[in-house]
């Protein structure tokens, strides 16, 4: 395998020893944004989506978003990144914005500066699990319902628990309520049910991440006649599902096979990720043609 490298806001550095500078801010108080890119055929994708993320995520922290930061610049870094490192088919990539050097809890400046990582991954296409999850609650914190709740900060110690927790309990992951008790996300995933063919996912307006993959598995599934509510999911509601799967920019749909006593089917998410691939073959099929 070639060697790694990364983008320190617009300095390609090998991907081995200390990359980032000393007085980050995001190394010291969490202050950036980060979204987790899929790569496909060498290339990013739902690239447009992880864009608009995170220019809504910026304005929300109030950092400075330069006009020049736009998705075909970020699309030509990765791009580089790619060619460098060898990955011509699947990997994943980390974009980084954190606010510039300086200050303490007051930052000197708004400014940002961005990093971007690249790393190979096992699959070109999404692969569905073939042993299903198991999964529970996480009862010892709560995620709290704010104007921060939609977006990935760097501030991720309460995913970090819920993901020690469930390793510690043998489990493949646990899901996260908010301060209602409303089941949201799991450690690292959107969550979606599926009741009589009908699929449900948790609203934003409940505190969940509005994650890029649960936007395209919301469209796939409208655009294939299924219908998707978004809406308050309880405890209740797990045990009365047919099916359960998580989603993911990385993974795509990974299927529940069981949380607690209660064992679960994967028809329907086997048919979307299906459908995804689907998706994503056509259009790199549309940018051959056009090519």
């Amino acid at each position: 395998m070639k060697e790694l490298y990364v983008n320190n806001n617009g300095a390609i550095l090998p991907n081995k020893g200390a990359t980032i500078a000393a007085g980050n801010r995001s190394y010291l108080y969490g202050d950036g944004l980060f979204e987790s890119v899929r790569i496909m055929n060498g290339r990013p994708i739902n690239l447009e989506n992880h864009y608009n993320r995170l220019v809504q995520g910026a304005k929300t922290i109030k950092m400075r978003f330069p006009a020049f930061f736009t998705v075909q610049f970020f699309e030509d870094k990765i791009l580089e990144l790619c060619r460098m490192s060898g990955i011509e088919e699947g990997g994943k990539c980390r974009i980084s914005l954190d606010r510039a050097l300086g200050g303490t809890y007051i930052p000197e400046t708004n400014e940002v500066s961005y990093f971007i990582e690249i790393y190979p991954y096992e699959a070109n296409f999404f692969e569905l699990n073939s042993k299903g999850y198991e999964i529970d609650i996480y009862q010892d914190q709560k995620k709290q319902n704010n104007f921060l709740a939609n977006f990935k900060t760097k501030n991720g110690l309460l995913y970090v628990m819920t993901a020690i927790a469930a390793k510690e309990k043998g489990l493949d992951d646990l899901l996260l309520t908010n301060e209602k008790g409303v089941i949201i996300e799991s450690s690292n995933s959107n969550l979606f049910i599926i009741s009589n063919g009908v699929l449900y996912t948790p609203g934003l307006e409940d505190g969940c991440l509005a994650g890029t993959m649960r936007m395209q598995i919301i469209n796939i599934a409208i655009n294939h006649g299924i219908k998707v509510y978004e809406c308050s999911i309880m405890p209740q509601n797990l045990l009365a599902a047919d099916e359960i799967f998580l989603t993911n920019a990385i993974r795509g749909i990974v299927w529940v096979g069981g949380y607690r006593t209660k064992r679960y089917y994967n028809s329907i998410a086997r048919k979307l990720q299906s459908y995804l691939n689907d998706f994503w073959l056509n259009h790199f099929e549309n940018l051959e043609r056009e090519a």
